[in-house]
């Protein structure tokens, strides 16, 4: 099982002292957060994908490939791209050039976002959100699998003789969890390709998040790619912890009122019914173990910790508890139950070559031909 953070981004005001940090100082906290994840043990960092203020992360791409040159092991994600609004020329084409540079050691998340003007900042329409992700998927994928691509669809110009470039490393395409709160076609889209279905429920109820695992499970096996129990799932999560219950409630109680998506809310509505979980970390370890009695046994658990102008030399205080005990004791508990049978999320080969000490697989080259116009891109075939 994979256990990792994630960051949305925000530039919030630290709530003793007013200030923020300057969106320089952010992108670099977040870049030290990721190195320090990969010290600490955790199998993945993921980045937000937001172009509006107060965030940052703009530019996935650019923040993933910082993080992969000073890192070795580190899976880099997304969390999320956003597969509405952006190209799906442009992502197959950045991400496998991501996937280049990280060895391999990159996935991604595909959602809509959660900033409904975003759509017309992009040229698109939010009332074709569902149909954009399903349509820009099917692009995306199809471009990662076949080169010489004719296309024609709805929302863009149509492709002749199309082939993206870099091909993707190996030949092997990033894995893909497609991120979604409330969309049943979402998680139907993730079963019929046979990819992983992440739940970011930190806001969401565990009722509710059954009903959206479920029916995914049950989708998954519906088209052929595994028993239910085999699909992947993966959780959101968040987490402030202290030496005691009373002392973390204390002092997270101000970036609590402080963030933007609680407003209204009251901290103890949200700890009982959500994933947020405020204690110690044996507290925060005996919550999300009960997370595998609501969606079975699952293979991403990501972890926000960042978020409400919470000061980063706190951050890391509560990323270096994360990682030395509550994802041991967690992992521990979680692998020692889980069926032989049900595998992790896929980890590219060369990845995990390098985190098992194999051989990597063997480079091959994209081959051009005779009938290769370096003007046009066209008659490229392998």
């Amino acid at each position: 099982m994979h256990f990792g953070i994630f960051t949305v981004g925000d530039i919030t005001s630290d709530p003793a002292t007013g200030k923020a940090p300057s969106e320089h100082q952010r992108i670099k906290n977040t870049v030290e957060m990721a190195i320090a994840a990969e010290q600490l043990g955790l199998d993945f960092f993921a980045t937000g994908e937001h172009h509006n203020p107060p965030f940052v992360p703009s530019s996935p791409v650019a923040l993933l490939a910082s993080v992969a040159a000073q890192t070795k092991d580190l899976l880099l994600s997304t969390a999320t791209t956003l597969i509405t609004t952006n190209d799906p020329v442009r992502l197959a084409e950045e991400y496998a050039y991501l996937q280049h540079l990280a060895d391999g050691r990159l996935d991604l998340m595909m959602g809509r976002g959660n900033t409904g003007p975003v759509y017309p900042w992009f040229g698109k329409d939010i009332r074709q959100g569902i149909s954009l992700a399903v349509e820009n998927y099917q692009l995306l994928r199809t471009l990662w699998e076949q080169t010489n691509v004719d296309w024609q669809g709805e929302f863009r110009t149509p492709l002749t003789d199309f082939t993206s470039m870099p091909r993707p490393l190996d030949g092997v395409a990033p894995f893909v969890w497609h991120g979604s709160i409330r969309s049943p076609q979402i998680a139907e889209q993730a079963a019929y390709y046979g990819d992983g279905f992440f739940h970011n429920n930190i806001f969401w109820p565990a009722d509710h998040v059954r009903r959206m695992v479920d029916l995914y499970r049950s989708r998954f096996e519906h088209y052929g790619h595994g028993r239910a129990e085999q699909a992947f799932v993966g959780l959101g999560g968040q987490v402030f912890l202290g030496s005691s219950q009373a002392e973390a409630i204390e002092r997270y109680t101000p970036y609590f009122r402080n963030t933007y998506v609680y407003q209204g809310a009251s901290l103890e509505e949200m700890t009982a019914s959500t994933p947020l979980a405020v204690g110690t970390p044996e507290q925060v370890v005996e919550k999300y173990l009960g997370y595998r009695e609501v969606v079975g046994d699952y293979q991403r658990q990501a972890f926000l910790i960042d978020m409400g102008g919470v000061p980063h030399a706190e951050v890391m205080r509560q990323l270096e508890i994360l990682g030395t005990e509550v994802v041991p004791a967690l992992r521990a508990e979680l692998e020692s139950g889980r069926p032989e049978d049900v595998p992790d999320a896929p980890l590219h080969p060369r990845h995990l070559a390098t985190l098992t000490g194999s051989q990597p697989p063997a480079e091959e080259p994209f081959e051009l031909t005779n009938e290769f116009d370096p003007l046009t891109g066209r008659k490229v075939r392998l």
